[in-house]
């Protein structure tokens, strides 16, 4: 018998979870597979953080993806539902059972059926998401206002600019009011940058084909008799329906983790990676610490990396690998953004369901799954009703509403380093400033959570990537996958392709790595068919 490979993967969220199942689920005799997780929870940002019986989505994760591959392997992980959830008998909803799937009021192994609804509040009003000139937007902004982006979109169709930054691919996308309007402050708030600052890659990875005649194309067919979403035909950022563990997503990440571990897979929690050892110009071992302070070490014939690029790069130079100049430069320029969600469970919603979507509550909560707050008027970027991602996340889903509020900051900021209390009491304020809630006496708990590099952002070092990428990839036997390990602001589905890549290169031999970097950089990857 052929003595096992073995395989060290650094990181326990999507992208290496991904990885390890793909090694053994057919291949526990070939591969000997071991999981370092400097946390003790699985799935990364995907994770699901309990707190006083409820549940929080770090992020908001819905559970869509053009590879049919990663649809087919989530349902594998979490079958769909076979029988109405809660609040589908709740609300009389229907949705497209299962045959045989499980049923959410008997189970919590489960994938739920969502629909999809998210607007943007500017100027005290809701819009549709993404921005679109529907009867809504013409009477919340007013016949001038929709005149002048208008005039202003179709000047932009005429009058392209180069796209050498995020700025211009949103104004020749949308025009310059709109942009002005619904871009401009929500992109600085977002990264803490000017549009103009950062590069268009972003915009192409995450916006793609998404522009006003898709939108409108799209709006058109919901007005047709007998419309029924077709998610294969439309961008990712129009869907109408999407997958949901019953859970949270954290819960599909635990199941893989215990998948993988019962064929075979070590997993090892609170182990922080400090060194990858290097013996003829490719990876021999790694070295973690673990919580006790006892360093162990393993060895490698293949290491797969979901760490942030600067940690890996200082950990092969801890390992012994001579590390050019340039190459630690751009490593250490990498920029990310960091983001704090602070959770209030509150009594009702002043916010009104003006919609006819009906919903839980009581008294009814809007139906959306995020509000984006395009306005720069308020801190919060986007804030997420969980009851509405599923009633499962809350414990009293009928009589208490449980929100996230999600805040992009820098890491040591001062909004980063308010205490609990101080969090709490912001945004509460912001919430009553913004007509959410009436008053601090209508919320119950509360709780801050902080995501240090949530977002790889497109500026700085950026633009010099590839001096990076190029000389990890000399190493041979090192694959970067994921968000952070590839410097990619992807999706998680995203996350897994890396991983099923670099899997299927270690199974071939196939030296080159192009097809692991190449995941979500061509503009039609994944998101038109």
């Amino acid at each position: 018998m052929a003595e096992k490979q073995s395989v060290v993967i650094i990181g326990g969220g999507p992208a290496g979870l991904t990885a390890a199942w793909e090694l053994v689920k057919d291949n526990s005799d070939a591969y000997d597979v071991t999981v370092l997780e400097a946390s003790q929870e699985f799935g990364g940002i995907s994770r699901t953080v309990k707190y006083n019986g409820n549940r929080m989505d770090i992020g908001g994760h819905r559970f869509f993806s053009k590879d049919d591959r990663i649809m087919q392997w989530w349902k594998e992980v979490l079958p769909l539902q076979g029988a109405p959830s809660y609040d589908d008998k709740k609300l009389g909803r229907h949705h497209e059972l299962t045959e045989g799937g499980p049923d959410p009021e008997e189970t919590d192994e489960v994938m739920l059926k969502r629909h999809r609804l998210s607007r943007i509040f500017w100027n005290q009003h809701f819009f549709d998401y993404p921005i679109s000139l529907s009867p809504n937007t013409i009477k919340a902004m007013g016949l001038w206002l929709t005149m002048q982006a208008g005039f202003s979109y179709l000047w932009s169709c005429v009058h392209k600019l180069p796209e050498d930054n995020l700025e211009n691919f949103y104004i020749n996308r949308f025009g310059r009011k709109l942009y002005s309007m619904f871009f401009e402050g929500y992109t600085e708030k977002l990264w803490g940058r000017h549009p103009s600052e950062i590069s268009a890659d972003w915009g192409a990875q995450r916006v793609k084909g998404l522009n006003i005649w898709n939108i409108l194309g799209n709006a058109f067919k919901k007005l047709m008799p007998n419309h029924k979403a077709d998610n294969s035909k439309v961008e990712t950022s129009l869907i109408e329906e999407f997958w949901y563990p019953k859970l949270g997503p954290g819960q599909l990440w635990e199941v893989v983790a215990d998948n993988s571990k019962a064929h075979g897979a070590h997993i090892i929690t609170g182990a922080k990676v400090t060194a990858i050892r290097t013996r003829d110009g490719k990876a021999c071992g790694v070295d973690y610490v673990t919580e006790n302070g006892e360093t162990v070490s393993l060895d490698a014939d293949q290491v797969i990396s979901s760490m942030p690029l600067n940690h890996l790069v200082d950990a092969l130079a801890q390992g012994g690998a001579t590390v050019p100049e340039n190459v630690v430069e751009v490593a250490h320029g990498l920029p990310f953004r960091d983001f704090v969600t602070v959770g209030l469970l509150v009594k009702k919603l002043r916010v009104k369901n003006t919609t006819s979507v009906p919903t839980l509550g009581n008294p009814p909560i809007v139906p959306d799954n995020w509000i984006y707050v395009q306005d720069p008027g308020y801190k919060v970027g986007r804030i997420q009703i969980f009851n509405n991602w599923s009633p499962y996340l809350v414990n009293d889903p009928d009589n208490t509403v449980w929100i996230g509020l999600e805040y992009f900051t820098a890491e040591g900021d001062d909004f980063w380093n308010m205490s609990e209390e101080e969090a709490r009491k912001f945004a509460i304020s912001e919430m009553i400033r913004m007509r959410v809630i009436d008053s601090a006496d209508d919320v119950i708990d509360a709780h801050r959570e902080r995501v240090p590099k949530a977002y790889p952002a497109y500026f700085d070092t950026y633009d010099r990537i590839d001096e990076l990428t190029n000389w990890i990839d000399s190493l041979g036997n090192v694959y970067c996958v994921g968000r952070n390990g590839q410097h990619h602001y992807n999706n998680q589905d995203h996350s897994m392709a890396t991983s099923m890549e670099a899997v299927e290169n270690i199974k071939t031999g196939r030296e080159d790595k192009a097809n692991v970097w190449s995941v979500n950089t061509e503009k039609a990857y994944h998101e038109s068919k």
